[in-house]
């Protein structure tokens, strides 16, 4: 029975995360939430305690993610190229696997109540470790020597927009998009 519960619960997410790119977060009732998941209003909070938690969860989740993959990232003994490749198949997975979230991740972020320091600290966090993988990469001569905020602005903005693009595609083979993701936004950086 549990396993119908907690099924029910990642369907209810799933449409949610859907329903806040299409409408966005604040448009979105639970009426809308329960018609399209099929069932009654007060049903839904059999599964769920509000339409914030849902955000909250959504969000938090992926970037939660992003942060233990960045840490690992930055822990390892390799090179920086290496490392802003691994930074970027993160990205494409995490937003193959879930645009919506991601779009959530994006678009509503600020309408986390109660958790948007948490959230605010975990991409500062995000942040400050991809920016010491360029550092470090300019430091030991793998980048060239360009402006660090200019470089993360563009790499991030083109990762964070996934989302959008991504859907458009149909079905995109992962590994054929890290590979050619990373050659178009590494190729300009490496010596």
């Amino acid at each position: 029975m549990k396993l119908n519960t907690l099924s029910r619960k990642q369907e209810i997410y799933r449409t949610a995360a859907k329903l806040f790119k299409e409408k966005g977060y604040s448009a979105v009732t639970m009426r809308d939430l329960a018609a399209a998941v099929g069932i009654k209003a007060a049903s839904l909070y059999n599964h769920i305690t509000s339409k914030q938690q849902i955000l909250s969860e959504i969000i938090l989740d992926i970037a939660e993610q992003f942060t233990e993959g960045i840490d690992a990232i930055v822990d390892r003994d390799t090179d920086t190229i290496t490392k802003l490749k691994e930074v970027i198949a993160q990205h494409i997975i995490l937003t193959t696997d879930n645009p919506y979230g991601m779009a959530a991740l994006n678009n509503d972020w600020m309408h986390l109540e109660g958790k948007l320091d948490h959230y605010l600290d975990l991409r500062t966090r995000y942040e400050n470790k991809f920016r010491s993988i360029v550092l470090e990469g300019k430091e030991s001569g793998e980048l060239k020597d360009v402006n660090t905020e200019i470089l993360l602005y563009s790499i991030l903005t083109t990762l964070r927009n996934l989302y959008l693009w991504i859907p458009k595609k149909g079905e995109l083979q992962k590994d054929v998009l890290i590979k050619e993701l990373s050659v178009t936004l590494l190729q300009g950086v490496e010596k």
